[in-house]
């Protein structure tokens, strides 16, 4: 399977796994039980490291008698990743549908200063695009 094709198929645990060890920049799998809502075992976290090492998510390093790990890649290498699987999967490549999906569901939490932001960054767009 490809790695692409394996960070989208993260499970709910898995993805606060990683968002924890992001959040962390590494952390061993204790400091990751401790990041964890509800958390399971200590094998179990254990268990899920080792697992998305396999995906190629995570690497480790050794540091005394604890593997120590850390992302990959960056935060934000993997978000514009999953932006794109998002834009392909569910709006046919198009940022615009995508941007209208957006404001549909969040207009009424926009402030004027968000409204702002968004006009700026099309304006930055458009000037980046001629």
């Amino acid at each position: 399977m490809k790695k692409g094709k394996q960070q989208q198929s993260l499970g709910h645990r898995e993805r606060q796994i990683m968002d924890t060890v992001y959040r962390l920049g590494e952390a061993s799998v204790g400091e990751v039980l401790k990041g964890l809502p509800d958390p399971p075992t200590y094998s179990s976290v254990r268990k899920m490291l080792s697992l998305l090492e396999e995906k190629g998510l995570l690497r480790h390093r050794r540091q005394g008698t604890k593997y120590i790990y850390r992302p990959v890649r960056s935060r934000e290498s993997a978000s514009r990743s999953a932006v794109k699987h998002l834009l392909s999967t569910f709006f046919g490549g198009s940022a615009t549908e995508a941007v209208n999906a957006i404001l549909d569901v969040s207009s009424t939490n926009l402030s004027d200063d968000d409204l702002t932001r968004l006009r700026k960054m099309i304006d930055e767009a458009r000037e980046e695009g001629q």
